[in-house]
Protein backbone atom coordinates (compact mmCIF):
# COMPACT_ATOMS: atom_id res chain seq x y z
CA UNK A 1 0.00 0.00 0.00
CA UNK A 2 1.21 3.67 -0.64
CA UNK A 3 2.79 4.82 2.13
CA UNK A 4 0.85 8.44 2.14
CA UNK A 5 -1.80 6.81 3.06
CA UNK A 6 -2.89 7.98 6.74
CA UNK A 7 -2.45 5.80 9.42
CA UNK A 8 -5.35 5.06 11.83
CA UNK A 9 -3.26 7.45 14.38
CA UNK A 10 -3.46 10.12 11.78
CA UNK A 11 -7.69 9.50 11.64
CA UNK A 12 -8.08 9.60 15.34
CA UNK A 13 -6.18 12.38 15.32
CA UNK A 14 -8.37 14.51 13.17
CA UNK A 15 -11.36 12.81 14.32
CA UNK A 16 -10.24 13.87 17.89
CA UNK A 17 -9.22 17.06 16.71
CA UNK A 18 -13.33 18.01 15.78
CA UNK A 19 -14.27 17.94 19.25
CA UNK A 20 -13.53 20.63 20.81
CA UNK A 21 -13.84 19.70 24.64
CA UNK A 22 -11.31 16.88 23.82
CA UNK A 23 -8.34 19.34 22.38
CA UNK A 24 -6.93 19.87 25.77
CA UNK A 25 -6.61 15.86 26.27
CA UNK A 26 -4.20 14.08 27.67
CA UNK A 27 -1.24 13.46 25.25
CA UNK A 28 -2.29 10.02 24.71
CA UNK A 29 -6.04 9.83 23.90
CA UNK A 30 -7.66 7.14 25.44
CA UNK A 31 -9.51 4.28 23.13
CA UNK A 32 -11.69 1.35 23.84
CA UNK A 33 -13.05 -1.51 21.74
CA UNK A 34 -13.86 -5.27 21.86
CA UNK A 35 -15.34 -7.84 19.79
CA UNK A 36 -17.52 -10.62 20.64
CA UNK A 37 -16.84 -14.06 22.15
CA UNK A 38 -19.52 -15.58 20.14
CA UNK A 39 -17.68 -18.18 17.79
CA UNK A 40 -14.84 -20.80 18.03
CA UNK A 41 -12.44 -18.58 16.11
CA UNK A 42 -12.27 -15.03 14.95
CA UNK A 43 -12.65 -14.67 11.07
CA UNK A 44 -10.37 -13.18 8.53
CA UNK A 45 -12.59 -10.01 8.46
CA UNK A 46 -12.24 -9.50 12.03
CA UNK A 47 -8.75 -9.65 11.26
CA UNK A 48 -8.20 -7.31 9.09
CA UNK A 49 -10.99 -4.78 9.43
CA UNK A 50 -10.06 -4.58 13.23
CA UNK A 51 -7.32 -6.32 14.83
CA UNK A 52 -4.77 -4.95 12.51
CA UNK A 53 -5.87 -1.69 13.22
CA UNK A 54 -5.73 -2.09 17.35
CA UNK A 55 -2.23 -3.06 16.98
CA UNK A 56 -1.36 0.02 15.36
CA UNK A 57 -3.50 2.26 17.27
CA UNK A 58 -2.01 1.30 20.42
CA UNK A 59 1.57 2.35 19.77
CA UNK A 60 0.12 5.87 20.11
CA UNK A 61 -2.39 5.91 22.19
CA UNK A 62 -3.67 4.58 25.62
CA UNK A 63 -6.29 1.79 24.48
CA UNK A 64 -8.19 -0.36 26.52
CA UNK A 65 -9.28 -3.92 24.75
CA UNK A 66 -12.32 -6.23 25.95
CA UNK A 67 -13.94 -9.49 25.02
CA UNK A 68 -18.02 -8.30 25.54
CA UNK A 69 -18.80 -11.81 26.91
CA UNK A 70 -21.88 -10.38 28.33
CA UNK A 71 -23.59 -9.07 24.93
CA UNK A 72 -23.05 -12.55 23.53
CA UNK A 73 -25.82 -13.97 26.09
CA UNK A 74 -28.13 -11.87 23.84
CA UNK A 75 -28.50 -15.03 21.91
CA UNK A 76 -28.40 -18.23 23.41
CA UNK A 77 -24.94 -19.65 24.76
CA UNK A 78 -23.52 -23.13 25.80
CA UNK A 79 -22.00 -21.88 29.08
CA UNK A 80 -18.94 -24.47 28.55
CA UNK A 81 -18.83 -23.05 24.75
CA UNK A 82 -18.80 -19.05 26.08
CA UNK A 83 -15.94 -19.90 28.84
CA UNK A 84 -13.73 -21.53 26.10
CA UNK A 85 -14.58 -18.96 23.31
CA UNK A 86 -13.77 -16.24 25.51
CA UNK A 87 -10.31 -17.94 26.40
CA UNK A 88 -10.02 -17.76 22.26
CA UNK A 89 -10.90 -14.32 21.91
CA UNK A 90 -8.51 -13.26 24.36
CA UNK A 91 -5.55 -15.47 22.84
CA UNK A 92 -6.41 -14.63 19.07
CA UNK A 93 -5.91 -10.28 20.42
CA UNK A 94 -2.53 -11.01 22.39
CA UNK A 95 -1.40 -13.69 18.98
CA UNK A 96 -2.58 -10.87 16.40
CA UNK A 97 -0.70 -8.28 18.26
CA UNK A 98 -2.24 -6.71 21.21
CA UNK A 99 0.48 -6.25 23.67
CA UNK A 100 -1.15 -6.73 27.18
CA UNK A 101 1.68 -4.88 28.76
CA UNK A 102 1.04 -2.07 26.77
CA UNK A 103 -2.86 -2.15 26.08
CA UNK A 104 -5.19 -2.94 28.58
CA UNK A 105 -7.00 -6.24 27.90
CA UNK A 106 -9.91 -7.55 30.01
CA UNK A 107 -13.16 -9.65 30.16
CA UNK A 108 -16.45 -7.70 30.63
CA UNK A 109 -18.10 -10.06 32.97
CA UNK A 110 -15.03 -9.22 35.44
CA UNK A 111 -16.36 -5.67 36.11
CA UNK A 112 -19.35 -5.49 37.46
CA UNK A 113 -19.48 -1.33 37.13
CA UNK A 114 -20.73 -2.37 33.35
CA UNK A 115 -24.12 -3.50 34.69
CA UNK A 116 -23.94 -1.00 37.34
CA UNK A 117 -23.98 2.06 34.50
CA UNK A 118 -26.16 0.44 32.52
CA UNK A 119 -29.04 0.65 34.42
CA UNK A 120 -28.40 4.27 34.74
CA UNK A 121 -27.93 4.64 31.48
CA UNK A 122 -31.15 2.44 30.31
CA UNK A 123 -33.21 5.03 32.87
CA UNK A 124 -31.81 7.80 30.70
CA UNK A 125 -32.80 6.42 27.51
CA UNK A 126 -36.72 6.86 25.72
CA UNK A 127 -38.41 3.97 24.42
CA UNK A 128 -38.78 5.39 20.83
CA UNK A 129 -34.62 6.05 21.06
CA UNK A 130 -34.17 2.18 22.27
CA UNK A 131 -36.57 1.02 19.94
CA UNK A 132 -34.93 2.66 17.02
CA UNK A 133 -31.72 0.83 17.41
CA UNK A 134 -31.19 -1.32 14.26
CA UNK A 135 -30.41 -4.77 15.74
CA UNK A 136 -33.25 -4.63 17.41
CA UNK A 137 -35.50 -3.17 15.18
CA UNK A 138 -34.47 -5.74 12.36
CA UNK A 139 -34.38 -8.54 14.46
CA UNK A 140 -38.43 -8.06 15.84
CA UNK A 141 -39.65 -7.33 12.49
CA UNK A 142 -38.19 -10.66 11.10
CA UNK A 143 -38.84 -12.66 14.17
CA UNK A 144 -41.10 -10.89 16.37
CA UNK A 145 -41.41 -8.97 19.50
CA UNK A 146 -41.88 -12.37 21.80
CA UNK A 147 -39.02 -14.08 20.17
CA UNK A 148 -36.86 -11.04 20.65
CA UNK A 149 -35.03 -10.88 24.53
CA UNK A 150 -35.32 -7.64 26.51
CA UNK A 151 -31.32 -8.18 26.41
CA UNK A 152 -31.05 -7.11 23.13
CA UNK A 153 -33.25 -4.05 23.66
CA UNK A 154 -30.99 -2.87 26.11
CA UNK A 155 -27.62 -3.70 24.08
CA UNK A 156 -27.08 -0.30 23.29
CA UNK A 157 -27.21 1.41 26.72
CA UNK A 158 -24.73 -2.04 28.44
CA UNK A 159 -22.68 -0.29 25.02
CA UNK A 160 -22.45 2.98 26.11
CA UNK A 161 -21.71 1.87 30.01
CA UNK A 162 -18.92 -0.02 28.20
CA UNK A 163 -17.80 2.71 26.46
CA UNK A 164 -18.57 5.89 29.12
CA UNK A 165 -16.49 3.90 32.04
CA UNK A 166 -13.10 4.42 30.69
CA UNK A 167 -13.79 7.50 29.82
CA UNK A 168 -12.16 6.78 26.23
CA UNK A 169 -11.66 9.68 23.42
CA UNK A 170 -11.89 7.73 20.56
CA UNK A 171 -13.90 4.36 19.85
CA UNK A 172 -12.36 2.63 16.93
CA UNK A 173 -15.46 0.46 15.31
CA UNK A 174 -17.00 -0.86 11.98
CA UNK A 175 -19.26 1.55 10.32
CA UNK A 176 -22.38 -0.33 11.10
CA UNK A 177 -21.72 0.81 14.78
CA UNK A 178 -22.47 4.14 14.18
CA UNK A 179 -25.74 4.42 15.58
CA UNK A 180 -24.69 3.16 18.58
CA UNK A 181 -21.84 5.64 19.27
CA UNK A 182 -24.42 8.17 18.16
CA UNK A 183 -26.42 7.19 21.42
CA UNK A 184 -23.71 6.34 23.73
CA UNK A 185 -22.52 10.62 22.81
CA UNK A 186 -26.66 11.35 23.63
CA UNK A 187 -26.26 9.91 26.57
CA UNK A 188 -23.14 11.42 27.76
CA UNK A 189 -24.47 14.75 27.27
CA UNK A 190 -27.74 13.92 28.64
CA UNK A 191 -26.14 13.25 32.06
CA UNK A 192 -23.85 15.91 31.75
CA UNK A 193 -26.20 18.40 31.33
CA UNK A 194 -28.50 16.60 34.03
CA UNK A 195 -26.11 15.88 36.81
CA UNK A 196 -22.98 18.33 35.46
CA UNK A 197 -19.82 17.34 33.49
CA UNK A 198 -18.67 13.86 34.49
CA UNK A 199 -18.28 11.99 31.35
CA UNK A 200 -16.00 12.39 27.99
CA UNK A 201 -18.41 12.16 24.87
CA UNK A 202 -16.50 10.41 22.81
CA UNK A 203 -16.01 10.18 18.55
CA UNK A 204 -16.43 7.19 16.87
CA UNK A 205 -13.56 5.81 15.06
CA UNK A 206 -14.53 4.54 11.84
CA UNK A 207 -10.80 3.74 10.56
CA UNK A 208 -10.62 3.93 6.59
CA UNK A 209 -7.75 1.62 6.68
CA UNK A 210 -9.80 -1.10 7.70
CA UNK A 211 -10.61 -3.72 5.50
CA UNK A 212 -14.14 -4.52 4.30
CA UNK A 213 -14.07 -8.38 3.69
CA UNK A 214 -16.63 -10.37 2.17
CA UNK A 215 -18.31 -13.79 2.13
CA UNK A 216 -16.00 -16.02 -0.23
CA UNK A 217 -19.52 -18.08 -0.69
CA UNK A 218 -21.09 -14.45 -1.22
CA UNK A 219 -19.10 -11.65 -2.27
CA UNK A 220 -21.74 -9.21 -1.86
CA UNK A 221 -22.21 -10.03 2.21
CA UNK A 222 -19.76 -9.23 4.86
CA UNK A 223 -17.81 -12.06 6.43
CA UNK A 224 -19.22 -13.31 9.20
CA UNK A 225 -19.76 -16.25 11.74
CA UNK A 226 -23.80 -15.58 11.19
CA UNK A 227 -23.18 -16.82 7.70
CA UNK A 228 -25.34 -19.53 6.24
CA UNK A 229 -22.39 -21.84 5.01
CA UNK A 230 -18.92 -21.86 6.79
CA UNK A 231 -16.78 -22.11 3.33
CA UNK A 232 -17.57 -18.72 3.32
CA UNK A 233 -15.54 -18.28 6.36
CA UNK A 234 -11.59 -17.69 6.55
CA UNK A 235 -10.69 -18.19 10.43
CA UNK A 236 -7.78 -17.72 12.07
CA UNK A 237 -7.69 -20.67 13.70
CA UNK A 238 -8.48 -22.55 10.73
CA UNK A 239 -5.28 -25.34 9.51
CA UNK A 240 -3.92 -24.16 6.06
CA UNK A 241 -5.26 -26.55 4.29
CA UNK A 242 -9.02 -25.71 4.77
CA UNK A 243 -7.91 -21.75 4.31
CA UNK A 244 -6.18 -23.03 0.85
CA UNK A 245 -9.61 -24.89 -0.37
CA UNK A 246 -11.95 -22.11 1.10
CA UNK A 247 -9.86 -19.36 -1.24
CA UNK A 248 -9.65 -22.56 -4.07
CA UNK A 249 -13.52 -22.61 -4.35
CA UNK A 250 -14.26 -18.52 -3.85
CA UNK A 251 -17.03 -17.74 -6.05
CA UNK A 252 -15.64 -15.98 -8.55
CA UNK A 253 -17.27 -13.83 -11.67
CA UNK A 254 -18.13 -14.26 -15.63
CA UNK A 255 -15.14 -13.42 -17.43
CA UNK A 256 -11.82 -14.16 -17.18
CA UNK A 257 -9.94 -10.85 -16.83
CA UNK A 258 -8.57 -9.87 -13.19
CA UNK A 259 -9.52 -6.39 -12.30
CA UNK A 260 -11.09 -4.75 -9.78
CA UNK A 261 -15.37 -4.15 -10.07
CA UNK A 262 -17.05 -4.38 -6.83
CA UNK A 263 -20.58 -4.00 -8.54
CA UNK A 264 -19.86 -6.31 -11.36
CA UNK A 265 -17.35 -8.67 -10.55
CA UNK A 266 -17.20 -8.45 -6.83
CA UNK A 267 -16.14 -12.23 -6.28
CA UNK A 268 -12.51 -10.88 -7.52
CA UNK A 269 -13.02 -7.59 -6.24
CA UNK A 270 -13.08 -9.35 -2.97
CA UNK A 271 -9.93 -11.83 -3.52
CA UNK A 272 -7.91 -8.49 -4.06
CA UNK A 273 -9.55 -7.07 -1.19
CA UNK A 274 -7.94 -9.66 1.01
CA UNK A 275 -4.41 -10.62 -1.36
CA UNK A 276 -3.80 -6.33 -0.92
CA UNK A 277 -4.82 -6.47 2.63
CA UNK A 278 -2.30 -9.33 3.78
CA UNK A 279 0.32 -8.48 1.85
CA UNK A 280 0.85 -4.82 2.22
CA UNK A 281 0.39 -4.43 -2.10
CA UNK A 282 -1.86 -1.80 -3.46
CA UNK A 283 -5.02 -3.72 -5.83
CA UNK A 284 -3.96 -1.62 -8.91
CA UNK A 285 -0.22 -3.44 -8.34
CA UNK A 286 -2.06 -6.40 -8.10
CA UNK A 287 -3.73 -6.19 -10.67
CA UNK A 288 -1.03 -5.04 -13.01
CA UNK A 289 0.60 -8.45 -11.88
CA UNK A 290 -1.98 -10.67 -12.64
CA UNK A 291 -2.34 -8.90 -16.19
CA UNK A 292 -3.01 -11.68 -18.74
CA UNK A 293 -3.73 -14.65 -16.17
CA UNK A 294 -6.39 -17.02 -14.97
CA UNK A 295 -8.33 -16.78 -11.75
CA UNK A 296 -7.24 -19.27 -10.34
CA UNK A 297 -3.47 -17.98 -10.58
CA UNK A 298 -4.70 -15.37 -8.64
CA UNK A 299 -6.55 -17.95 -5.96
CA UNK A 300 -3.05 -20.31 -5.56
CA UNK A 301 -1.05 -17.32 -5.04
CA UNK A 302 -3.79 -16.00 -2.61
CA UNK A 303 -4.34 -19.16 -0.49
CA UNK A 304 0.02 -19.01 -0.21
CA UNK A 305 -0.56 -15.48 1.10
CA UNK A 306 -3.16 -16.14 3.57
CA UNK A 307 -1.70 -18.71 4.73
CA UNK A 308 1.68 -17.50 5.59
CA UNK A 309 0.17 -14.25 7.36
CA UNK A 310 -2.14 -16.18 9.76
CA UNK A 311 -0.26 -19.69 11.09
CA UNK A 312 2.17 -17.20 12.86
CA UNK A 313 -0.90 -16.05 14.81
CA UNK A 314 -2.80 -19.27 14.55
CA UNK A 315 0.19 -21.08 16.53
CA UNK A 316 0.69 -18.72 18.91
CA UNK A 317 -2.85 -18.43 19.95
CA UNK A 318 -2.76 -22.43 20.24
CA UNK A 319 0.14 -22.14 22.02
CA UNK A 320 -1.35 -19.58 25.11
CA UNK A 321 -4.60 -21.81 24.57
CA UNK A 322 -2.67 -24.22 25.94
CA UNK A 323 -1.83 -22.93 29.12
CA UNK A 324 -5.13 -21.60 30.09
CA UNK A 325 -3.83 -20.34 33.90
CA UNK A 326 -1.29 -17.76 32.63
CA UNK A 327 -4.02 -16.64 30.43
CA UNK A 328 -6.40 -16.48 32.80
CA UNK A 329 -3.94 -14.66 34.82
CA UNK A 330 -3.08 -12.06 31.78
CA UNK A 331 -6.93 -11.35 31.87
CA UNK A 332 -6.97 -11.15 35.86
CA UNK A 333 -4.14 -8.05 35.27
CA UNK A 334 -6.11 -6.84 32.68
CA UNK A 335 -9.22 -6.53 34.89
CA UNK A 336 -7.51 -5.20 37.76
CA UNK A 337 -6.47 -2.21 35.47
CA UNK A 338 -9.57 -1.68 33.92
CA UNK A 339 -11.54 -1.68 37.61
CA UNK A 340 -9.26 1.06 38.68
CA UNK A 341 -10.33 3.12 35.89
CA UNK A 342 -14.34 2.09 35.86
CA UNK A 343 -14.87 2.24 39.67
CA UNK A 344 -14.36 5.59 40.67
CA UNK A 345 -16.20 6.42 37.40
CA UNK A 346 -19.19 5.10 38.95
CA UNK A 347 -18.47 5.77 42.35
CA UNK A 348 -19.03 9.50 40.86
CA UNK A 349 -21.73 8.75 38.59
CA UNK A 350 -24.05 7.17 41.36
CA UNK A 351 -23.10 10.19 44.21
CA UNK A 352 -24.06 12.71 41.26
CA UNK A 353 -27.10 10.74 40.34
CA UNK A 354 -28.42 10.74 44.57
CA UNK A 355 -27.67 7.54 45.45
CA UNK A 356 -26.90 7.11 49.29
CA UNK A 357 -22.90 6.10 49.49
CA UNK A 358 -22.58 3.72 51.82
CA UNK A 359 -20.35 4.55 55.02
CA UNK A 360 -16.83 3.80 55.24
Amino acid sequence: MSTSQPTPADILATDLSETAHLTSAAKHPRVLSGMQPSADSLHLGNYLGALVNWVKIQEDFEAFYFIPDLHAITVPQDPKDLVQRTRVAAAQYIAAGINPERSTLFVQSHIPEHTQLTWILTCLTGMGEAARMTQFKDKSAREGTEATGVGLFTYPMLMAADILLYQPHGVPVGDDQRQHIELTRTLAQRFNYRYGETFVVPVGFFPETGARIYDLQDPVSKMSKSAPSPNGLINILDEPKVIAKRIKSAVTDTGTEIHYDREHKPGISNLLDIYASVTDQSVAELVSAYEGKMYGHLKVDLAEAVTQRLEPIRTRALELLDDPAELDRILAVGADKARSIAAPVLDEVYEKSGFLRPAR
